[in-house]
């Protein structure tokens, strides 16, 4: 089960955030006019548009497997590690001459771990050439930390470990809010509390194309979800119901009547806000028209489906009212225990083929440079092979793509490809070099968020030594 979908929240929680909801829902222009509040403040959104749009990969993608060793040496160690013979591959490993179509070239002066070369998934030929056009870069062995730890520090407990670790559901929460499953407020509702200000429709600030997820929940902003055929309608109410438009305006009364009791009052308020921001979403995505494609040559493609209509949103930007936007999306199907070469090399073509076309959509739209699109996973998986496939690991790699990014490179320490080196704890599972915390604040700082805005993006950043990893330029 994907964390957030049964949040439970506190009364006091639910009743400060009713009482922004009605705010909103009482005002015709979903203004909230927040302009003044402190924390607010050092925010700098400038006059353009920026978008963060997080691609969450749901089960724990396999980073081996996205990202493989191409240089002769540490292909054969890797090879033999999961269950190849050679440089013809077998097990979890293709022959390395399929990895030539997609192999990444190392930039000048960047040398990384043993040499180490990377090429990208046979099926991902579409990011190999946004890497080659600088738009996409690899950060390497990110993953949840409380502060810096060595594998030394692990095996003593001297550092505190991330609480739950190898979990699917803490992970999940944990990579989106720093915490284990229960945790409500996220990281991007994080930057959406510090950017809603300056939106003048704040209610769009945070939007969700995949449904509740805490990633996008913050103190103040709220994730406002949308289907990927558009705004989300109460559809007894604007349908009519069972047949009868008699019965479904019936209905709108049921629902947004007056009531004194404080809580049906605040449910009201959110009823209310949900059919007019329907309408007046519906009534701003209508005449958006995309010439990219985001059909898959064959197939099916849910990813690419949300990722449409992110990219029309972000056409219909003005007409939201909207300067600063965090968006996710996402994809299930990463738990591969068995059957991984088939379904993740499935899984890489479905990414590929989804990010490509989002980031040729920003090209079209001119915001190629505005959007930065980020994946996000409940953690690695093992470099050892179980037979049929990998099991839960801890650090990952991950890729960021826009036409901001400064992309053709690497950024963060290439882990060995061993099984017993001081980067992993065991089965080849990463102890992250870089932390969530430095992987957000990095994306928050590009966004707007002043340095001393950093630590309520990312709460632990003061234990680390960076808070900017360098690839997006400084804003």
């Amino acid at each position: 089960m994907h964390i957030g979908k049964a949040n439970e929240i506190s009364r006091r929680a639910f009743l400060q955030r009713s009482s922004q909801v009605a705010v909103m829902g009482g005002a015709a222009s979903y203004a909230l006019g927040l302009a003044g509040l402190g924390e607010a403040a050092a925010f700098s959104a400038g006059s353009d548009y920026k978008a963060l749009v997080c691609v969450f990969l749901y089960g724990g993608n396999d980073h081996n497997s996205m990202l493989i060793p191409f240089d002769a040496t540490n292909y054969a160690r890797y090879a033999a590690i999961r269950g190849g013979t050679g440089e013809t591959g077998g097990g979890l490993t293709p022959a390395r001459a399929d990895l030539a179509a997609t192999a990444l070239a190392m930039p000048q002066g960047q040398v990384l771990t043993n040499d180490m070369a990377y090429a990208l998934s046979p099926a991902m030929p579409r990011l190999k050439a946004l890497y080659d056009a600088r738009a996409m870069a690899p950060v390497l062995n990110v993953g949840p930390l409380l502060a810096p730890m060595t594998r030394a520090q692990y095996d003593s407990q001297s550092v505190p470990r991330p609480p739950k670790l190898f979990s699917h559901n803490d992970q999940q929460s944990t990579w989106q809010a720093y915490s284990p499953e229960g945790a409500t407020v996220g990281a991007g509702g994080r930057i959406g509390d510090l950017a809603m200000s300056s939106n003048g429709n704040a209610l769009f600030t945070c939007m969700s194309a995949t449904g509740n997820a805490v990633f996008l929940s913050g103190q103040r902003a709220l994730s406002y979800q949308i289907s990927t055929n558009g705004a989300i309608a109460v559809s007894g109410v604007k349908n009519g119901l069972y047949g009868s438009r008699a019965a479904g305006d019936a209905l709108r009364g049921l629902l947004t009547n007056a009531n004194p009791h404080v809580l049906a009052a605040d449910h009201i308020a959110v009823i209310k806000r949900s059919i007019e921001a329907e309408a007046f979403v519906s009534a701003a995505l209508q005449p958006i028209s995309l010439a990219t494609s985001f059909t898959p040559p064959a197939g099916t493609n849910s990813l690419a489906n949300q990722l449409r209509v992110v990219a029309r949103v972000i056409a219909a930007r003005s007409a939201l009212g909207v300067r600063r936007q965090v968006f996710m999306v996402s994809m299930g199907g990463y738990d591969t225990h068995d059957a991984q070469v088939v379904n993740h090399t499935r899984l890489m073509g479905q990414l590929d083929f989804a990010l490509d076309a989002f980031y040729r959509a920003t090209v079209e739209l001119g915001v190629a440079d505005k959007v930065t699109t980020f994946t996000a996973s409940d953690f690695g998986r093992t470099l050892a092979s179980n037979g049929d496939g990998s099991d839960h690991g801890w650090g990952a790699h991950h890729l960021v793509m826009g036409g901001a990014v400064n992309g053709g490179r690497f950024y963060g320490v290439a882990p060995a490809i061993a099984l017993n080196t001081p980067d992993q704890v065991g089965s080849g599972r990463l102890l992250p070099t870089i932390s969530v915390d430095q992987h957000m604040a990095t994306l928050g700082k590009w966004f707007g968020a002043a340095s001393s805005e950093i630590a309520s993006i990312a709460p632990n950043i003061g234990r680390f030594s960076t808070a900017d990893l360098g690839f997006l330029p400084p804003v």
